[in-house]
């Protein structure tokens, strides 16, 4: 008889500084798929969900998929929301079912009443479906609690960021469940950390250490005991207890030496937490390079790190802008602006009129500055809607929600209703601009717009604009992380805490 699975997608990233709560209508506005109607939108495309169909085709198995949900990283998820999701899951989960469970998560949500919403999630599954192989996929930007790791035998992160691998981690953890549920193996994961808020330099792949981290994971995992060692950069924008990066190792046989290995990653993530790849500009800085910059090997692309969506920023910071239209930068777009009242005030307008309105910076002024006075033509008016076609959005659908484009001295703006960070072109060219044709491109985005963009770009550029993803986390309000802790406390020491499904 094949083996019958049971997959799930449920993903938040959740910034607990947000005054945004994260509520049902949010996962609604990013995707709410059931069953084969989710496996129709993302069975065939670089999705977790892709990987899993991959594995149960290769296997043979029966899979009942119940739901694919992601809501854009905010605040915290409300229970109501949590409970419309979970119940679904564990309900199909019940007791006989099933041989096996395999799921995509995040790893970073945290809901209104507990600090670890996976383990949640997790904690009532294995009460529902009881001891069958339970396996996971986590972005590599998860806090990994001890309790995720007692309950989910197999954990498989993403290894790149930009992140690109997301049906491959699918495949590689529907492969180990497999292997679990015929009984060839027995797996379990072992966590390690360190007392910091998150990998010096996010997790990046595309240069400095991480690469080699990653080699080294890979020839551990050539041994017959070892099926998978993922290594999780954390997420800072979560005051949680247990926050920051951990190496898991997924395996069986001596722990001792598989606990040893995972040391040695992590007392290298340690000792390297000085060596910051990124160089943060001010706005003043990044605008004063674009009024000068030469696009003669492609547009000057500016990244607001601090103001990232992705992270769950507000999407509303000005200061950027301001300091772009200061310093008279022309030929250039800039996106996207979240700010929803700005489009319905833009509803009544034709394209072509000049209009005057306030824009952005009414989140909160304080994080990333106050609404601007805008002045400039109306370009086009629309619901939103774009395909993306880059490495990470190929092929999916997704949506700005109602949205509006304003040239205001030679600047076209992108201004949205739902925050969403620009890691495709599409998300520009969908609304009739053509970056490739402008002499700089500002947007909102820490790293994963580099997978798209800097193959357009002559140059790149981080700028911090003091929006609410900034890196001066002495500007944000801890107080549940565990201190000390670098780089809140400079003097943090090497103590960490070992937690493995066993000996927690």
């Amino acid at each position: 008889m094949p083996f019958r699975v049971l997959t799930a997608e449920l993903s938040h990233e959740s910034n607990t500084f947000s005054r945004r709560g994260t509520d049902a209508q949010a996962f609604k506005d990013r995707y709410f798929l059931i069953g084969d109607d989710a496996i129709a939108a993302r069975g065939e495309a670089n999705t977790e969900l892709g990987g899993f169909v991959d594995a149960g085709r290769a296997h043979g198995w029966e899979i009942e998929h119940v739901l694919s949900a992601a809501a854009g990283p905010s605040g915290k998820v409300e229970r109501a929301a949590f409970e419309w999701l979970c119940g679904p899951i564990v309900t199909a989960a019940e007791f006989g079912r099933f041989d096996g469970i395999l799921l995509g998560l995040h790893g970073a949500m945290v809901l209104d009443f507990c600090e670890d919403g996976e383990g949640e999630l997790l904690r009532r599954i294995r009460e529902s479906a009881g001891q069958i192989p339970i396996a996971i996929t986590l972005d590599p930007h998860a806090n990994v609690s001890p309790q995720m790791c007692s309950l989910a035998e197999i954990i498989v992160s993403f290894r790149t960021y930009p992140h690109l691998d997301m049906r491959e981690t699918g495949l590689r953890a529907g492969m180990i469940l497999q292997r679990a549920m015929t009984g060839e193996i027995r797996p379990r994961t072992i966590r390690v950390s360190r007392p910091m808020l998150e990998e010096t330099n996010g997790g990046r792949t595309d240069v400095g250490p991480m690469i080699e981290r990653l080699a080294a994971a890979k020839v551990y995992e050539g041994q017959a005991d070892v099926f998978a060692v993922s290594i999780n950069a954390g997420f800072a924008s979560t005051d949680v207890a247990d926050i920051g990066p951990t190496v898991l190792v997924t395996g069986q046989g001596n722990f001792n030496q598989h606990v040893a290995f995972a040391e040695e990653l992590a007392d290298d993530v340690w000792a390297r937490r000085h060596e910051a790849l990124n160089d943060y500009l001010t706005v003043e800085a990044a605008a004063a390079v674009a009024a000068d910059f030469d696009p003669g090997n492609g547009p000057l692309v500016i990244a607001d790190y601090a103001d990232n969506p992705g992270a769950g920023g507000y999407g509303d910071a000005t200061a950027l802008l301001g300091a772009l239209l200061q310093a008279g930068v022309s030929d250039a777009c800039f996106g996207p602006m979240v700010d929803g009242e700005a489009v319905r005030a833009l509803q009544g307008a034709e394209v072509g009129e000049q209009v005057s309105l306030w824009v952005g910076g009414k989140t909160d002024a304080a994080f990333g500055g106050g609404p601007l006075r805008l002045e400039g033509e109306l370009v086009s008016i629309s619901e939103g809607h774009f395909v993306g076609d880059g490495p990470i959005l190929g092929g999916q659908r997704r949506s700005y929600g109602p949205s509006a484009v304003l040239r205001v001295d030679g600047i076209e703006i992108l201004i949205v209703t739902i925050p969403q960070q620009m890691l495709d072109l599409q998300q520009f060219k969908a609304f009739g601009i053509e970056p490739e044709r402008k002499r700089v491109i500002a947007l909102k985005s820490m790293q994963h717009f580099r997978a798209a963009f800097e193959p357009i770009a002559g140059l790149v550029v981080i700028c911090d604009s003091g929006a609410l993803c900034t890196v001066q986390y002495e500007r944000l309000p801890y107080r549940n992380v565990p201190r000390p802790i670098f780089p809140l406390d400079q003097h943090a020491g090497t103590q960490h805490r070992l937690n493995d499904a066993r000996h927690a």
